[in-house]
């Protein structure tokens, strides 16, 4: 049996010393807690108790372990649901503080039985592996991003044709040099991953045959899911090394918003076992405690206890300092600041934003969240860049046909400075997209006015009915050259405008190859085809298109330069003057015409002179142009020609044409 010798409370979790290991949990509620050793063939060999409890901090140093010791926590305490006590000493749980785990989780009923029930889950439960911090310490990437790519590992890896046999649905398998290439070459300067926290599948999907695919369902806010990284989390480092010394930042997807112990009824797995109280949110309904449901998951993390905003900055400093990335998107990010209603100047935001490590990183809120007054657009303050679901709708409304979205078109396009445009932020805390995880592909979105959903197993219930989406004629996969084109045409349409619009333009995996989800715009449980990309059938042609919108957006200071249009004279130059196809600034009378649908928007900024029409009309549009003195820089149909005719250009059908001053003009 082994003896615990002290211990220290300065550091949670498990820490490695030349005198043993030391580990340390966060408790108020609990009377005792124990730490369980398993040997390589599971079995629990040997329990002992944290001796040390100072500030709610329970403590024990053991002599004669060291890395690679498997071991798992129990707690004991009050047992009384109604009020948020669920200790139960046979429950085996993971530490907060995990960094590695020696399999994945999975659900079984006997992790929800209560305490009478007296069932040991050790067996059901991953087991953390202490590791050694054998890394040198990493900084974030300094560069500031141009291009999100927001990634699931095993989506994109699974079918790719240059990543083989274990290597598939890992990060391993993004080391391939071919997967790098493509980035690259498609100007991706920020990578965002999906989670690769290790999650749990919902409690509905076994019995239906499906597996969470997504993972915004952590358990262990600080070890690598070991279906992404098998072989230990220096998987992960040597991936963002490599991605530095290419030129890319890499930034992770994390859910500090909930855990998925789900509510009072779900697995008994870390939190909840060692003190729900402390780390989840409660409200009290008739004499009850019962768990807040922010998040529409079950659960909400309490991120206004000092111990929770502990556990998230370690958290985050761990994957900074030790894996090496380079910053954070935030799901669901309001929960970081409710306390119970949102607060931008919430003490866990704050503690962000001032750590010295963080406030060096990519920080990136998505800023709403399901519960009272959980919308939050342009409240994170300049150090956080926020995801514009504005941008995404008026655009998709504006290429859809709808009425009256000339004036919303170019608020998007101009950087939506009525959400932006105060405190010192600027164009570049918006993040603009098209298409993300939880929604339609780019594809889907000009294939399919509804949603089909229907392999999810939920009756087609799940996921958003209001896409704003269109099927160019027909719902669904067509064989008619005619409809295909027609897609075609608007994706490249959508592409361009993104491209050419104020703020950072995000890319969703396999959009740039034209990939179908089948209409399933919530595809969360689908570990399978409908998410894998299909390399085999990708459009190169579509690749090619938007490197070469990469490349153009680069080459051009007056789309990128990072202050709102004002559209004021300043030094005898106006920085965006908006046209009318006839040639003629737009007028009150223009933005107010229910129909109008074509606009232009004249750039400058310093020598550099761009002129970009949108024409979502199904006919050429002859545009008059301020002067003759224009080239040809891009057009979104490849196809067709743009005729530049005595200061006119024929635009063609549901495009967008960036013309562009020659040099020396």
């Amino acid at each position: 049996m082994l003896v615990p010798h002290g211990g220290s409370t300065e550091r949670l979790g498990a820490t490695v010393s030349a005198d043993g290991v030391n580990f340390a949990v966060y408790s108020e509620s609990a009377s005792a807690i124990w730490v369980s050793i398993f040997d390589e063939l599971d079995q629990e060999t040997d329990r002992f108790a944290l001796d040390v409890h100072e500030d709610n901090v329970w403590a024990g140093l053991i002599r004669g372990l060291g890395a690679g010791t498997r071991y798992g926590l129990r707690a004991d305490g009050p047992y009384d649901p109604d009020q948020g006590y669920f200790f139960d000493p046979m429950k085996l749980l993971v530490d907060p503080y995990a960094k590695r785990l020696d399999r994945v989780f999975v659900r079984s009923p006997r992790l929800r039985l209560d305490r009478a029930e007296a069932v040991d889950t050790a067996p059901l439960v991953p087991k953390a592996i202490v590791v050694s911090e054998s890394w040198e310490k990493a900084a974030p990437r300094k560069k500031a991003p141009s291009l999100f790519y927001e990634m699931n590992v095993r989506g994109y890896t699974m079918r790719h044709p240059s990543v083989q046999g274990p290597l598939r649905g890992t990060i391993a398998g993004l080391t391939t040099q071919r997967v790098i290439d493509h980035l690259k070459y498609i100007g991706v300067d920020t990578l965002q991953l999906m989670p690769t926290a290790a999650w749990i599948d919902e409690g509905h999907l076994p019995a239906l045959g499906l597996t969470n695919a997504w993972g915004y369902n952590p358990v262990a806010y600080s070890a690598i899911d070991p279906r992404l990284a098998p072989r230990g989390p220096h998987e992960l480092r040597n991936m963002t090394d490599l991605y530095r010394k290419n030129g890319i930042s890499v930034i992770l997807d994390v859910v500090f918003n909930h855990t998925g112990e789900g509510d009072a009824f779900g697995p008994m797995l870390s939190l909840m076992g060692l003190d729900a109280r402390t780390y989840y949110r409660f409200a009290e309904i008739d004499g009850k405690r019962v768990l807040v449901n922010d998040t529409g998951t079950g659960n909400t993390l309490r991120c206004d206890h000092p111990a929770v905003q502990r556990l998230v900055i370690d958290s985050l400093r761990y994957w900074v300092e030790e894996m090496g990335v380079s910053g954070f998107r935030f799901d669901l990010a309001t929960i970081l600041g409710r306390d119970p209603g949102f607060n931008p100047n919430a003490v866990m935001l704050q503690k962000i934003k001032n750590d010295p490590v963080l406030s060096q990183c990519i920080l990136v809120a998505e800023p709403w969240d399901t519960g009272p007054g959980g919308y939050a657009l342009g409240q994170f303050g300049k150090e956080f860049k926020e995801h514009n679901d504005t941008y995404r709708d008026e655009v998709r409304r504006f290429w859809r046909g709808e009425d009256g979205k000339i004036g919303a078109l170019a608020g998007k396009i101009a950087g939506s400075a009525e959400i932006f445009d105060f405190a010192g932020r600027k164009p570049s805390n918006g993040v603009n997209m098209l298409a993300v995880h939880d929604g339609f592909t780019l594809r889907d979105l000009v294939s399919y006015v509804h949603k089909h959903n229907e392999a999810n197993g939920e009756s087609n219930r799940d996921g958003h009915a209001q896409n704003a989406s269109w099927n160019c004629g027909v719902e669904g996969e067509s064989d008619d050259p005619a409809i295909i084109s027609a897609r075609k045409r608007d994706v490249r349409a959508l592409l361009a405008t993104l491209f050419m619009s104020r703020g950072i333009p995000l890319l969703q995996q396999g959009d740039e190859m034209y990939r179908t989800q089948q209409g399933n715009n919530n595809a969360y449980a689908q570990d399978n085809e409908i998410t894998w990309l299909d390399w085999e059938n990708a459009d190169g042609d579509l690749m090619d298109f938007v490197a070469a919108l990469t490349r153009f957006r680069k080459a051009h200071s007056a789309l990128t330069h990072d202050h709102f249009l004002s559209g004021q004279e300043r030094n005898g130059v106006r920085d965006v003057v908006w046209l009318h196809p006839e040639g003629r600034e737009m007028n009150e009378d223009d933005w107010r015409e229910s129909g109008a649908s074509v606009l232009g928007m004249h750039l400058r900024n310093k020598d550099d002179e761009v002129l970009v029409w949108f024409n979502r009309r199904i006919e050429p549009v002859v545009a008059r142009l301020p002067d003759a003195d224009w080239d040809v820089g891009f057009v979104s149909d490849p196809s067709a020609n743009v005729a530049m005719v005595e200061a006119t250009a024929t635009l063609t059908p549901r495009s967008v044409t960036a013309l562009v001053r020659p040099a020396g003009s």
